[in-house]
């Protein structure tokens, strides 16, 4: 059940990236945008990064989209009937070559919440496992990973989510009063 899960997030990524590439309408292109961030957060989540998952969701998904809706709100649309863009062949060809060479990486992943992973049997992860209670007074390991070994990393992320809803809120303030 987990690889169907796994295959269908990822179809769903690659189909909503495309669509974003091919629609000739905007907002269709925001639409399909805005699923494919969701979805990415989705598989941050599935891999067992709720912290970036979060930060996806609410900038790429969240924000990012409401600022593309506002952005073509002060725009014109065309009066084109053409729903798709024409495909530059050697573009494609590029691209797929990208993604076949680099799905090539794809064997030497551990499974999911495997036992055997790199990152469970690290002396890293013993170290944190042994002292995170200790050395940071925290009950859970996770938490103590995130709040005090990781806590540059962890306000970066929370910088760039407060900053995008203050962007966010800017610009609204401005579509309101002007």
């Amino acid at each position: 059940m987990t690889g169907l899960l796994e295959v269908g997030l990822v179809v769903f990524v690659l189909g909503c990236a495309v669509a974003t590439a091919m629609l000739r309408d905007v907002l269709g292109s925001i639409i399909a945008f805005g699923a494919y961030s969701l979805g990415i957060a989705v598989i941050w989540v599935f891999l067992r990064a709720p912290d970036v998952g979060l930060t996806e969701a609410a900038v790429g998904a969240g924000i990012m989209t409401i600022l593309l809706l506002l952005t073509i709100a002060k725009t014109v649309r065309p009066s084109d009937d053409e729903v798709l863009e024409s495909v530059d062949l050697r573009a494609l060809a590029v691209s797929v070559a990208l993604v076949a060479a680099l799905s090539t990486t794809l064997v030497a992943l551990p499974a999911v919440g495997s036992a055997d992973s790199a990152v469970a049997t690290d002396n890293v992860t013993e170290y944190y496992l042994d002292n995170a209670y200790e050395e940071t007074q925290v009950q859970n390991a996770v938490t103590a990973v995130l709040a005090a070994y990781r806590g540059f990393d962890t306000l970066g992320e929370a910088v760039v989510v407060y900053s995008a809803g203050i962007g966010l809120l800017v610009v609204l303030d401005r579509e309101v009063l002007g």
